[in-house]
């Protein structure tokens, strides 16, 4: 079969095997996140229109202006997860605290939790620059037959069982892992179902593009900002190319695709970085080591951090292997 005409329904049952837990469970989780992201695309795609557009007015948990299409992508992915019956529940960035959700049994049966950000880069809506969503999936760690507790959100990164983005832009993507790679799937609008586009996605693992909002630089810490300077000296491969959109997903796709490094330092205005461990890096750090790429905050794995709250906040630097060493080893002989 050529992978051009594998589907992603297709796909996840030709590679269910590959998943250690219940096939069924997976294919059901994925369809839910394709649906819902199918819903969304349509909006966000005729989000230049007058009543789409523009902030709601409510600012989020984390003190930014929500979005019309934030609200619209939060309520879509929560409704269409909490109708099949597999999630016990739901965290979002949108979200001040969890969502429970019991099984139709009203027994609790359900296995897994999902974290999301519906809709990642928001501030970009007006100004038609591509968006997306990210989502990390764990199993339930308290009993099967009891509500879920704020435990079985805060787990290490290392315990996802699958974890992946949307990238709403000139294409629509669907890119996601359970572990075993990274594949990418591209939405044929035409009829609404999403193909096999980019089989075994990796890093390569150096690349010449560096993705930092500069305009922070002196709120960076001093590793970072020579980090950056070595991006721009003249030598061998040297300088980089600077490419930054501030749309988390469409910079990480773009180094991915093309072999570069993103970083959100923290600094003196966001001490602990600006990004969420849970619905943001974790994912992200999983895709990043599935496609032999790294993620870590610095100095220590981004996937071995014990997370404390849902909204915690960390310092991130993702892609490329080499480069990501590189800028650890700044970091590290400027303590």
């Amino acid at each position: 079969m050529s992978h051009k005409k594998q589907t992603l329904g297709e796909f996840i049952i030709e590679n269910q095997s590959s998943f250690k837990y219940s096939s069924g469970e997976l294919s059901s989780l994925l369809n839910s996140i394709r649906l819902a992201a199918k819903v969304v695309n349509h909006e966000v795609n005729k989000a230049g229109l007058v009543d789409i557009i523009g902030a709601v007015g409510d600012t989020n948990i984390q003190g930014e202006d929500q979005q019309k299409l934030d609200v619209y992508a939060n309520e879509k992915f929560i409704q269409t997860l909490t109708k099949r019956n597999i999630v016990c529940g739901i965290a979002s960035e949108e979200e001040d605290d969890f969502i429970a959700i019991n099984s139709q049994d009203e027994n609790h049966q359900n296995k897994y939790v999902v974290l999301i950000d519906p809709l990642d880069g928001s501030s970009n809506i007006d100004v038609n620059v591509s968006v997306g969503t990210i989502f990390s999936i764990y199993r339930r760690i308290t009993p099967v037959g009891t509500p879920v507790t704020l435990k079985d959100f805060l787990q290490k990164g290392s315990q996802q069982v699958a974890a992946g983005y949307v990238v709403y832009g000139t294409s629509t993507m669907l890119v996601y892992t359970t572990g075993d790679g990274v594949n990418g799937f591209t939405l044929n609008p035409a009829i609404g179902s999403f193909y096999l586009s980019h089989p075994d996605m990796e890093f390569p693992k150096d690349g010449t593009i560096y993705s930092v909002n500069e305009g922070n630089y002196i709120h960076f810490p001093q590793g970072i900002k020579n980090y950056i300077k070595y991006c721009q000296e003249e030598e061998d491969d040297r300088p980089y190319t600077s490419r930054y959109i501030g749309s988390l997903v469409s910079d990480f796709h773009r180094n991915m695709i093309k072999g570069g490094i993103y970083l959100y330092p923290q600094s003196s205005k966001n001490p602990n970085g600006k990004l969420r461990l849970l619905y943001e890096c974790n994912p992200m750090a999983f895709l990043a080591e599935q496609a032999n790429g790294k993620a870590s905050d610095g100095f220590i794995r981004i996937m071995d951090i014990e997370p404390t709250e849902l909204h915690q906040r960390v310092p991130f630097i993702c892609g490329s292997k080499n480069m990501v060493e590189k800028a650890e080893e700044f970091m590290r002989n400027t303590k």
